[in-house]
Order: structure tokens, then sequence, then C-alpha cells
């Protein structure tokens, strides 16, 4: 391997050129550009960081030599006018030098030295600089998260979009530079901002997001979904689209060593945390196999029991076909997709509904560490009604409870031992003892004994019975 000689940089203010003709260093106040063949310096420029009173932007056509020449050599530029940020054009054009201390960016042409161009950010001050996508425009984020300024070099007009959140890891282009994404807050609400670049940054769209405390966003390659995600305290991940509808649902493993992303699709993507990516997809299926445990709420059994008591599931036999409900593209906010997905206490099972099958919840089996990692269907519960809420217990790995916003409460466990002795299914409908009660939502309690039913306006509480009590 080869090495060049060592040359002269701050602050890592290093850049090739987008085709690799080209280096771009800055040292202090000095900006140099060189062949990468020969190393040979083909321009200079020295800068000055000293920001204008009265001029927001400049555009001017100077001699860059005549200015090197009228500083002296032996002058000595303070630290807080050096050269903070350095940036190609996409097109190797122009240069972009920004002293964020003193608040100015300046602004060169490789191949005419006549020509410069300057921005003078005022009392607003200057954190960043850079270039957009189309090589014409100049982001410039200011002091305190007031505003981003899009200067455009070619007009030398300027779009103000106000209340960036983060001038580093908050905003985006598209891979093809057409749409502009910028994170933003607002009367202390973050929310997207969608802005078109062929416009002249126009708005496209401006929407919420489901955050309380935005950390940071990164856009697909496709550029039409956002994977948005909150500050450590919260720990979650939102998957949006460009129009601003929530995507997907997405639920850590237990052990934190998978991530599962639930989409419009119907399917649901298992990501590996050390990869982070597709080790298993998990589809819905309409049409069962006979391989599956499922079960069907009986028929009529609320009035047949006048609810009181409890009655099992019926246990179906062969294959069965579901019926599904199409989404209505007309009307805004159509269900579609993954609505809920949960994993149990180990991460063994985990719980998915979709807003196609409403009446139905499955259950996917997923293996130990010690076992070939196949995960499967392996369990569908059947309603008369859509299920509203389905949660675990928090304490058993194999216990969950449902509502259908009936006068019941469903539950499910393979904790149930048999006749020989093993761990078995069970699924039992209960009725609410109470009149004009229906259960909209329930809870577990920390210890996982009892449950809180939840109606319209009121409230009921129901807890296991232990066998000890049975039998006293």
């Amino acid at each position: 391997m080869d090495f060049t000689e060592l040359y002269r940089q701050s602050a890592s203010l290093v850049a090739f050129s987008p085709g690799a003709h080209f280096i771009l260093t800055a040292v202090q106040d000095r900006v140099i550009v060189r062949r990468t063949d020969t190393f040979q310096i083909t321009r200079t420029w020295l800068v000055d960081g000293s920001p204008s009173p009265t001029q927001a932007a400049l555009f001017s056509r100077t001699n860059s030599k005549q200015k090197t020449q009228t500083v002296p050599s032996h002058t000595t530029t303070p630290a807080d006018g050096w050269i903070t940020h350095i940036s190609w054009s996409c097109d190797s054009e122009f240069i972009l030098a920004a002293c964020a201390k003193k608040g100015v960016v300046h602004l060169l042409k490789l191949r005419d030295e006549e020509w410069s161009g300057r921005i003078d950010s005022g009392a607003e001050g200057l954190v960043k600089a850079e270039w957009a996508p189309d090589g014409r425009t100049v982001l410039c984020f200011s002091d305190w998260g007031l505003r981003v300024s899009l200067w455009s070099i070619t007009t030398g007009a300027a779009t103000y979009i106000q209340f960036p959140i983060h001038p580093d890891k908050g905003y985006a282009f598209r891979s093809d530079g057409r749409y502009f994404v910028l994170a933003e807050r607002h009367k202390s609400k973050d929310t997207l901002g969608v802005y078109d670049a062929t416009e002249a940054y126009k708005l496209v769209r401006h929407f919420p997001l489901p955050t309380s405390s935005f950390a940071s966003f990164s856009l697909s390659p496709t550029g039409n979904h956002i994977a948005v995600w909150e500050g450590p305290l919260e720990y979650k991940l939102h998957v949006v689209t460009l129009t601003g509808d929530i995507l997907t649902s997405v639920a850590w493993h237990p052990s934190g060593v998978f991530l599962a992303l639930g989409g419009w699709d119907d399917k649901i993507r298992i990501l590996d945390s050390l990869s982070w990516s597709d080790v298993a997809i998990l589809e819905l299926s309409t049409r069962l196999s006979t391989n599956l445990n499922i079960w069907r709420e009986p028929s009529k059994w609320l009035e047949t029991t006048e609810g009181r008591g409890f009655l099992s599931y019926d246990r179906l036999q062969g294959p069965q076909v579901l019926s599904t409900v199409r989404a209505d593209p007309t009307k805004p906010n159509p269900k579609s997709g993954v609505a809920q997905m949960d994993w149990n206490l180990t991460g063994s099972l985990l719980l998915v509904r979709f807003d196609n099958v409403p009446t139905a919840v499955y259950l996917f089996d997923f293996p130990s560490s010690r076992e070939k990692f196949m995960p499967k269907l392996r369990t569908v519960l059947i309603h008369s009604q859509s299920v509203l809420h389905a949660r675990w217990n928090p304490v058993r790995k194999g216990s969950l409870a449902l509502c259908c916003g009936s006068q019941s409460v469903y539950i499910w466990s393979d904790e149930w031992h048999g006749e020989s002795g093993e761990e078995e299914e069970m699924a039992e409908c209960i009725g609410v003892p109470a009149k004009k009660f229906e259960t909209k939502d329930l809870y577990w309690a920390p210890d996982g004994k009892g449950i809180v039913l939840l109606g319209k306006d009121q409230f009921c509480c129901a807890f296991e019975v232990a066998e000890d009590d049975e039998n006293a």
C-alpha cells in the first residue's frame, strides 16, 4: 500500500468531491482543493468570517485572487473565525465553507475564480450548513432551533421553515431529492413536515407524530415510509407513511433479540437486532390447516347461560376458512394490516390481531434458543364479535385475556394439565354477572391474579379462584 505525504487540515474537514477527482480541505480560515491523482493544489481561497450587520445574504462576483493577496500572510485569524463546515455540491461545481460561530456561509465555484457567494445568518445564529441534493440550494440551521433557511444560489431567494427539532438527525431528503422531510415542534408537539423541493420547498403535508419525545427518524430507501423513534425513556419506534398514516405496530422481543414489525401488507417481519435484517416473515392466513389449534366462541352462549358461569370454546377439526373485511379506501384512515402485536412474558408466543380479520386472534409460536428458529402459527381464536383488546398475563407466560365489547371476558391458557399430566390448551368464555355491562377494555393486576374490566362508565374486577379456596 502506498501513502501520500502529510497535509494540514483543521477540525477534520476533508472531503472528496462526488466524482473523486478532487479533495477539499480546510485549514483554519483557508479552503484548499487538490487533485487526487497528483495532490497538487488546484484552487485555494482565504475566507473572511466577519459577519455583516446589514446583509442577510449576498451573492456577487469578486476576484478571489485579489482578495487573497490583500490579506497579510502573518495575520492570524481567531479560532471563532475558523471554518467549521465544508462540502461539495452534487456536481462538484460549487463549494460550501461555513464559519458557524460567526454565522457566515461562503460559497465558491471551482471553475470560476471570480464568482463567490455569501450568506449571513444575522442574529439568529448558525449551527450547521450543507447542500441540498440539487446542488443549488443551501440549508442553514439557525441557533436555538428557531428555523431552517433554504437559500437558492440561482435566484438568491430563501424559504424559511420554523422550529426544526434537530439540525443533525431530524431531516432527510427522499432518494430522488424531490421531497424534504423535516421534524418540527409546534405548540409542544412533535410534527413532521413534507416539502416539495421542486416547488421552492412548498409545504405538501404537515401532520403530528405519535411521539412524546422525538429522538430521530430514518427515511426508507423507497422514500415511502419513515421510521420514527422516541428518546431513551420511551424506547419506542413508529413507522409512518409520507401521508402521516401510522404504518406499523412495533414490538420488541422480551430478550431484545428480535423486533417485530407489522404493516399494512398483513405481514409481520421479525428483525434480528444484531444485523437488522429479516430472519422470518409471518403472514396473515385466512385458510387454516388441520395442524393448528382452532378455537371458536360457541354460538349464542350468553343467551344460553344468561351471562353467568363459563363455557369452553368449541374445538374445531379440519381446515377452516375465515371471512375478511375489506377496507374502504374512499374513507379516511381505512383500517388494514396489523392492529396489535404483543409478546408474552418469555417471548415464546406472539399475539397478533389483523384489521382485516377483526374477530380472530392469532398466536405464533417462537422456539427457544436451543431449538431451530422456525416461528409458526400455533393457535387461532375465533369470536362472534370484533376483538377490542387482548392482553397477556404479566406474570404467567401462558395466560391471555381478551374482550369483545360484550357482557363477557375470554381466557386462553396453555397451562391446563390434561389427563396425561401434560400441559394442554384451553379456552373459555366467562360471563360477567352484571346487567347492562359491556366489557370495553381490561387490564391484569400486577401479580397476574386479577383483571379489571372496564365498561362505558363502570368497571369491575375478576379474580381467579385458587384450588385451596375451592377445597375449603
